[in-house]
């Protein structure tokens, strides 16, 4: 049998999962902890599978250190579906809540937020093209806002809040951590809802985690589908019908690797030298390396950067690609080259990358 190919896998979502998690996975595959069957083939209202997403959610738990008056939720749609989710279920009739618009990711939310209801604009970053966060007196919130909705990581134009945003007091802050979820510690006190796709950091894609402070399920209207009534999803331990099962056992294996990693603190140790290492790489180049976003709002999650010309772009892509690096190609939306270097990706695929660039340079520059 042949030795199994890894790529170093930049792609920005679904994206790499950690080594040891498939492998395990793989070895479950057939036969779940004796059962004789896969966790893709057992009933949801199993001990088995009860006990895989009660233990997801208390590990997930131990690792943000989510306070006992919040309920975790295991639901489906994507953080696309969170964008109509929130305002449905948080935003009461005849209310408006504000937004912080600091790339595409947040511009979407606030758009589909305003097919249902009232939005004020806080913060647009679009006129910069999103290449930088609000200063503390740019922001500009209403005080009777149902909420205040941000994007912790644009994963498109590469900016990433290094604090939560100070909001008047009463007023729920509610944020989209799709794609920096797990990267780093976070207070989780600060938050009334927390939502975030798995496909980033947290596992494949099919599942979306969702964090909220029990006193907002007072606000969800009666009215709502029950699959998009957070009240009832959460009362439910997200099995009002069936989960994504798999994707949550999924999750579950990378909470567990996270932990014997050592923690969120430790993560982020390790997704900041990555990212160091790249910005350095861009920042030594002459030029030649664009960055996106303005140094103090660099992501330490996903690097967008171009080159003197879409042909070189082109070329670097064609030729990373030979060279086992992929998923380097920019969003469709904006072009250029995009280095998603999430928490599975290994220190060494982050090291090879700046070889490449240097090499790619040398040849072509």
């Amino acid at each position: 049998m042949s030795p199994i190919k890894r790529v170093h896998n930049f792609n920005a979502g679904p994206s790499i999962l950690p080594l040891p998690v498939l492998e395990r996975a793989q070895a479950e595959l057939l036969d779940y902890a004796g059962t004789g069957m896969s966790v893709m083939e057992m009933s949801h209202r199993s001990k088995e599978f009860e006990a895989i997403i009660q233990t997801a959610e208390a590990d997930l738990r131990e690792l943000m250190g989510i306070p006992a008056n919040y309920k975790v939720m295991f639901l489906q749609g994507g953080a696309s579906l969170q964008f109509a989710m929130v305002p449905m279920n948080l935003r009461p009739a005849g209310a408006s809540a504000d937004y912080i618009v600091t790339g595409s990711w947040s511009r979407t939310a606030m758009k589909e937020a305003a097919k249902l209801g009232a939005v004020r604009t806080a913060f647009n970053g679009e006129g910069e093209n999103y290449t930088r966060l609000p200063a503390e007196g740019e922001l500009s919130f209403d005080p009777k806002a149902a909420y205040v909705h941000f994007c912790h990581n644009e994963t498109i134009h590469g900016v990433e809040f290094k604090s939560e945003p100070a909001v008047p007091e009463g007023v729920p802050l509610v944020c989209d951590m799709s794609s920096d979820f797990l990267s780093q510690p976070v207070d989780v006190s600060k938050y009334g809802l927390i939502y975030a796709g798995a496909q980033k950091n947290a596992g494949p894609a099919g599942v979306t985690i969702v964090i909220i402070r029990e006193d907002l399920l007072a606000r969800v209207p009666g009215n709502l589908p029950a699959l998009l009534n957070y009240q009832v999803m959460a009362e439910s331990g997200s099995l009002h019908n069936t989960p994504p099962c798999f994707a949550i056992y999924m999750v579950g294996l990378v909470l567990k690797w996270l932990k014997d990693l050592g923690g969120l603190n430790a993560m982020y140790e390790i997704n900041r030298e990555k990212a160091e290492m790249i910005y350095k790489a861009i920042d030594g180049s002459g030029g030649y390396y664009r960055g996106h976003a303005v140094p103090e709002a660099r992501s330490i999650m996903n690097i967008p950067f171009r080159m003197p010309s879409e042909e070189l772009e082109d070329l670097f892509v064609k030729e990373a690609k030979k060279a086992d690096l992929v998923g380097l190609k920019g969003h469709r939306s904006v072009g250029g080259l995009r280095a998603s270097i999430y928490n599975a990706l290994p220190v060494e695929s982050a090291r090879a990358l700046v070889e490449f660039m240097a090499d790619f340079q040398q040849k072509h520059g």
